[in-house]
């Protein structure tokens, strides 16, 4: 491996001609300079400046070295500031519904992280069940779900309004189509227990870990299906009211530490959530 001081000393003689000048520019003395060359000519094991001649100049060997140890210089330079700066240095696990990522949240990201340019936002989106089970054993710092109930360790709770929907103008029949998530989604079981209970004849028509694919197929007229009430705004879908009202879920935050970054972070997420869902 060729030493970066000796390259540099080589350079600076190069550029300046002179042995003399490159030791003032280095800040260093004429021997030294004289010595950490002889240096890199024993690496190399072949001369590179021609000592017989009046002026400096290169040898065949010097010539075909200097481009690469100018290339040498130039990168390791850019390691250094790479390293200097501390941009994305520092990690924030995060884990969230998909529906919670929206673009207010996303933008209050995007503002925290100008802030904080050493913090880099390591989001994950996902089933409340899953990322519940991944908080708890350590896989998140700061974690967003969907539950019956909050646990006592909770930063905040805000209630939200679930419903069954169907796409309009479409009258279903027996048996009844159901458009869910994967087992283990939150709303599929309650969706099952609620259909059960009213003695309905069913089958499942359309499963996706993906809400946007859900409510797609809901619009569509694949089925009926329990979602949260906010992210119908704008479908083409109405309530479903045969199956009644159903307790609303609640939107939970939970976070390992209380200060530092990561706790700075869950705060103003407890402020994008309470923006959306209101203080209880």
């Amino acid at each position: 491996m060729l030493d970066p001081r000796l390259l540099r000393a080589f350079v600076t003689i190069a550029d300046t001609g002179s042995f003399t000048t490159a030791a003032d520019r280095l800040h260093m003395t004429q021997s030294t300079i004289s010595q950490q060359v002889a240096r890199l000519e024993e690496a190399i094991g072949r001369p590179l400046i021609d000592r017989a001649a009046r002026s400096v100049q290169l040898t065949a060997t010097g010539e075909r070295l200097l481009g690469h140890a100018r290339r040498i210089l130039a990168l390791q330079s850019e390691a250094v500031t790479l390293l200097a700066d501390t941009a994305g240095t520092a990690s924030v696990r995060i884990g969230m519904p998909d529906d919670i990522a929206t673009t207010e949240m996303t933008r209050m990201f995007a503002a925290f992280s100008k802030r904080h340019r050493e913090v880099r936002l390591d989001v994950t989106t996902g089933l409340s069940i899953d990322l519940t089970k991944r908080y708890r054993g350590g896989e998140f710092d700061i974690v967003v779900v969907k539950e019956g109930a909050p646990s006592s360790d909770h930063l905040a709770a805000y209630p939200e309004p679930i419903a069954w929907y169907a796409a309009e103008d479409i009258d279903w029949s027996d048996p009844v189509p159901l458009v869910t998530f994967p087992p283990g989604g939150l709303y599929r079981d309650a969706m099952f227990e609620r259909i059960e209970r009213e003695r309905k004849r069913w089958y499942v028509a359309f499963t996706s870990s993906s809400l946007g694919s859900v409510l797609s197929a809901v619009e569509a007229g694949l089925g009926l299906s329990l979602l949260p009430s906010g992210t119908t705004r704008g479908r083409q879908v109405r309530q479903f009211t045969e199956f009644g009202t159903h307790p609303a879920m609640v939107v939970s935050l939970y976070s390992w530490e209380a200060g530092g970054i990561v706790g700075e972070l869950a705060a103003e997420m407890q402020l994008a959530l309470k923006a959306r869902f209101g203080a209880t």
